[in-house]
């Protein structure tokens, strides 16, 4: 198996732009997903947002966890369990509007770093679509353009800790999914490992590293590029010691962002010249995912295609 691909974005300011450039476009058409170094977020800032992530969950959510798992009965289970995760999680959304400061818990100081560290994901996240626009032979822009909506992208970031687990071979710390959305940034810990993804048929490591931002695609981009890109199945494993924590910051687009794919991207397909993907409003998506994350992603598309041809064939719904 080659090597998980890993990404020094300093590289794409000298001689070896181009290389990089490649790099990348390997990473999304063969993984869809990689790691980047060097991407401009200070390592203090991100030490920070480490400390005081874990010394959030240490003050405030770990025993909240103890209660949950001993309430369910989950430290005897006998058979693998397929209908929750053993993850403690809470949710910050950034844009189009922030909740930062209506989230319980949470100390100033904390709430302070979070806004910091999202608005410089933020910006790496617009940085890497553009990556993504220069490599697929798309103008400038024209992922977040797509992605804007009426309103702005969606943007925000789910905190996650997965405590140790007595029963790692029976309870997922997150089951396989795809990600719904556009691009996704995560901040996972460098010590304690769980993150897989699935390729050519085998689990594979995502490996911890420090200091490191890990990316992945979501449908979205699948759709836009008309299959060139692949959103891909990963997974959280248990571990039976150390607690790993996970901040993935989700940039998606708009609640009433048209997704379709890229014509340009359309027309480059060798015989078949036509859109093998549906065009749909994100926010329809979302609310056919929520209730489908844990299944393949192919019947979502099914669909979203068949929900637009009745629409188009339905007089009353196109007047």
């Amino acid at each position: 198996m080659e090597n998980f691909p890993i990404i020094n974005l300093e590289k794409l300011n000298g001689s070896e732009r181009a290389d990089t450039m490649e790099m990348i476009k390997d990473a999304c058409e063969n993984w869809g997903f990689f790691e980047l170094v060097n991407h401009g977020i200070p390592h203090e800032v991100m030490d920070t947002v480490e400390k005081m992530t874990k010394g959030h969950y240490k003050k405030c959510m770990e025993q909240r966890f103890k209660e949950l798992v001993a309430g369910k009965g989950l430290e005897a289970v006998q058979a693998e369990v397929t209908d929750l995760d053993w993850e403690s999680t809470f949710f910050l959304r950034h844009l189009p509007v922030s909740n930062i400061s209506e989230v319980p818990d949470l100390d100033d100081q904390y709430r302070e770093i979070m806004r910091d560290f999202a608005k410089r994901l933020e910006k790496l996240a617009e940085e890497l679509l553009d990556l993504l626009c220069e490599n697929l032979g798309l103008e400038k822009g024209y992922l977040k353009k797509v992605f804007y909506g009426s309103k702005g992208p969606n943007f925000g970031t789910k905190v996650s800790n997965y405590p140790p687990c007595p029963k790692p071979d029976l309870i997922k710390g997150l089951r396989a999914h795809t990600d719904a959305g556009g691009i996704i940034l995560l901040f996972q810990d460098d010590k304690v490992s769980g993150l897989q993804l699935l390729k050519d048929g085998q689990w594979i490591d995502v490996p911890p590293m420090h200091h490191s931002i890990v990316v992945n695609l979501g449908d979205q981009l699948e759709v836009i590029t008309n299959g060139k890109y692949k959103s891909v199945m990963h997974r959280v494993i248990t571990q039976t010691d150390g607690t790993r924590m996970s901040l993935a910051s989700f940039y998606n687009p708009g609640s009433d962002a048209v997704i379709f794919p890229a014509p340009t991207l359309v027309e480059k397909e060798a015989e078949e010249s036509k859109a093998i993907y549906p065009k749909f409003v994100f926010d329809d998506y979302m609310k056919l995912y929520a209730g489908l994350k844990f299944q393949a992603k192919e019947p979502r598309f099914e669909a979203m295609i068949k929900a637009m041809e009745t629409v188009k064939s339905d007089p009353v719904a196109t007047a």
